[in-house]
């Protein structure tokens, strides 16, 4: 698979993939802006409609690495194919659900579909791509995802205006039936190894993530003592019997094969930190501009619209430069950016005006879109490609734990009367400072070899 797929064939698979990262990126998160209308529909309380998000989020946590085996034993497109049949059909059962724990049964199945699918959509993307291209389109996969992500709560609140809620899931599936179809026969397959699948490990990886992720969120919320140390009892115990029981093993669930390797284990500690750090500053703004500085809520939105759009605009720049650069100079360079932005916003002024806010945003969205792309690729790419899989739902793992650790970071702050000042971008930059240093880490001694990329031969 060095030289990747044949064209015109690669072009029809990325058009495949698309739509599928389409598919689970836009149903993933339209329906956040329906909460209040499908609590008032169900008659529940907001509380209780939140379990509609929190369920796909957990699933997807907990079940990321567990099915990237599945892509093993049966190959990539198999797998990818058969969780987006699993997302579709359980997206037109949330069409039909007409109470809560129907709806939050189905949204927990969808969201197993949907990490069947991203668990081998980065290894399938290494197989589809040659070496030279692979940052190319990693980025183009995310720019993807990003525009999907941006977009999808003002497409929920225009269908909204016109429909039910139930229509927005109905939106997504002809993306998923249109990319079952066309990906039937441009996807790859050959990677198939058959065997049997490791249940056990399975489940005590999906054990280790759920109850670590449920401690957090029961301290961050103050849920009782006994409870949250139990919980986090639990998930330590089970981690430490897990990771035990992996080491040694061929193709472990819990990829600690590729996590020796320095570039690896580096870049995914950086990751990591990353997230944590971009998630406290996002989530703390509104916060901050409404509570502290007295902006309105549609104010608000609009000053914080530079930071997506900055990554839309600077990370498929950062992907493909990560063929030729480095992608720990790349990354090192984005975080200093992102420490840039993230500080300046700690010491903002006692009134900012709109522009005082804005170009801090932005110059933080510069650097973390400059940061992940090559990022990934340094992870995807240094794994063997045998375990492409496991390399790839190690970053979305990665992803959603960084997020789901640093919303509850954000939580504890404002619970604490932390949370609107200047200790959240200063905790944030901290955490940025962290991945700056894990990206010049993995650089080689100095010469031209620490500058430009060796291109692997996979």
């Amino acid at each position: 698979m060095s030289h990747g797929l044949p064209t015109p064939r690669r072009y029809v698979a990325v058009i495949a993939v698309s739509l599928g990262t389409i598919l689970t990126t836009v149903d993933g998160t339209i329906v956040n802006v329906a909460l209040p209308t499908i609590a008032r529909d169900l008659q529940v309380s907001p509380s209780a409609a939140v379990l509609i998000v929190t369920i796909y989020q957990l699933v997807m946590m907990t079940m990321m690495l567990p099915c990237s085996a599945l892509g093993d034993r049966f190959g990539f497109r198999a797998t990818y194919q058969w969780g987006q049949i699993i997302f579709v059909v359980a997206t037109v059962l949330c069409f039909f659900a007409r109470s809560l724990p129907v709806l939050v049964l189905v949204r927990a199945v969808q969201a197993l579909g949907a990490a069947i699918t991203m668990s081998v959509s980065s290894a399938m993307i290494r197989s589809i791509y040659p070496a030279s291209r692979l940052g190319r389109g990693l980025s183009l996969n995310t720019l993807i995802a990003a525009t999907a992500a941006s977009f999808a709560p003002t497409l929920g609140g225009a269908i909204l205006g016109v429909a039910k809620w139930p229509w927005l899931f109905a939106i997504a599936v002809p993306f998923g039936l249109l990319s079952i179809v066309i990906g039937r026969n441009s996807l790859p397959q050959a990677n198939s190894r058959g065997g049997s699948y490791d249940v056990a490990g399975a489940v005590m990886c999906a054990a280790m993530f759920g109850l670590a992720s449920a401690g957090f969120q029961s301290a961050a919320h103050g849920g009782p003592l006994a409870l949250t140390a139990a919980l986090f009892g639990l998930g330590v115990g089970v981690g430490i019997m897990f990771v035990r029981r992996e080491t040694g093993r061929p193709r472990p669930v819990f990829p600690i094969d590729i996590l020796r390797q320095k570039k690896i284990a580096l870049a995914s500690i950086g990751l990591l930190a990353a997230f944590i750090g971009s998630m406290i500053v996002m989530l703390t703004l509104p916060f901050r501009m409404q509570q502290q500085f007295h902006y309105t809520p549609a104010e608000a939105g609009a000053v914080l619209v530079p930071w997506p759009l900055s990554i839309l605009a600077v990370a498929p720049l950062s992907g493909m430069l990560s063929d030729r650069i480095a992608p720990g100079i790349l990354g090192g360079i984005g975080m200093c950016i992102a420490l840039l932005g993230m500080i300046s916003l700690a010491f903002l002024p006692t009134s900012p005006s709109h522009f005082d806010l804005v170009w801090r945003i932005a110059v933080c969205g510069v650097g973390f879109g400059m940061y992940f792309s090559p990022n990934a690729r340094q992870i995807i790419g240094s794994a063997p490609i045998e375990r492409a899989a496991a390399a790839g739902a190690l970053t979305s793992s990665i992803r959603q734990t960084g997020q789901t650790l640093g919303s509850t970071a954000v939580a504890a702050m404002l619970a604490g009367g932390i949370g609107t000042g200047y200790f959240p971008p200063l905790l944030g930059a901290a955490f940025g400072l962290i991945a700056g240093l894990c990206s010049l880490a993995v650089l080689k001694p100095p010469g031209r070899r620490a500058i430009f990329v060796d291109l692997p031969e996979v």
